[in-house]
């Protein structure tokens, strides 16, 4: 079996584990993030201001970048400061959907911006790129269809948001080499998924996290890493100078 097949067996599996699970609904307190503090007219101000660094470090690597696969991704980070920022002003389902959309978006390209240097060019071809996009849109629009027909269910959407995870650690710890000297480190990759992990769990920990500190709260802190993850990342591939 080679390790493209692993690759795929990984992917399967994933799918397989949520499909025997059964339908993940979205927690009923899930829009009951810690911070409510309102600060110059912005309601939920932390978590709404926390966005901008999604739109600064996607405008900077849109500027910088030469690779017009990686400039996707970038304008993807970007988009996200702004579906965040509008869900946290006003948290509910249907301003999620705004919200998920650029997430999706992101993970998906990740996927083929990682397979491409890793296993196969042709996963960074528009026409991949745009099933990429389309399958990330599918899956929060089924999410929200799901909310809609009172039976939420989550599994799509978290195939698509955590399946960079799983291929990206696969492909790592099966020592994937780059296909070509402009690729991304496998340093970068690692510090990247690290730095994601972290605002994972502070976003779990949203409310314990305020609670401690009496500052600041998880979410908020979940927004500064998920950036500092994509701007690890972006960095690495401006720096490795792929050209067009």
């Amino acid at each position: 079996m080679t390790r493209s097949h692993l690759l795929l067996a990984a992917t399967l599996l994933f799918a397989l584990a949520l499909l025997l699970h059964g339908p993940i609904p979205q927690w009923s307190s899930y829009h009951d993030f810690a911070d409510r503090r309102t600060w110059f007219a912005v309601p939920n101000a932390a978590d709404v201001l926390s966005n901008l660094p999604f739109l600064l470090i996607g405008a900077w690597a849109w500027a910088a970048l030469r690779d017009a696969p990686w400039r996707l991704f970038a304008l993807a980070i970007g988009a996200t400061a702004f579906g965040s920022a509008g869900y946290h002003w006003a948290p509910d389902n249907a301003s999620l959907v705004f919200d998920r959309l650029p997430i999706a978006a992101a993970c998906a390209l990740l996927v083929c911006l990682f397979l491409a240097e890793r296993v196969d060019p042709r996963w960074a071809r528009p026409a991949v790129l745009a099933g990429a996009l389309v399958t990330a849109a599918a899956s929060v629009l089924l999410w929200w269809a799901s909310e809609q027909a009172g039976r939420g269910d989550l599994r799509a959407y978290l195939f698509v948001q955590f399946l960079p995870m799983v291929l990206v650690v696969a492909g790592l710890s099966m020592r994937l080499r780059p296909l070509s000297a402009h690729a991304v480190s496998d340093a970068a990759w690692w510090t990247t998924l690290a730095l994601y992990a972290a605002a994972k769990a502070l976003e779990l920990a949203d409310h314990a996290v305020l609670q401690a500190s009496g500052v600041v709260s998880g979410h908020t802190l979940k927004h500064l890493l998920a950036a500092a993850a994509a701007a690890w990342l972006l960095r690495a591939a401006i720096r490795s100078g792929s050209p067009r």
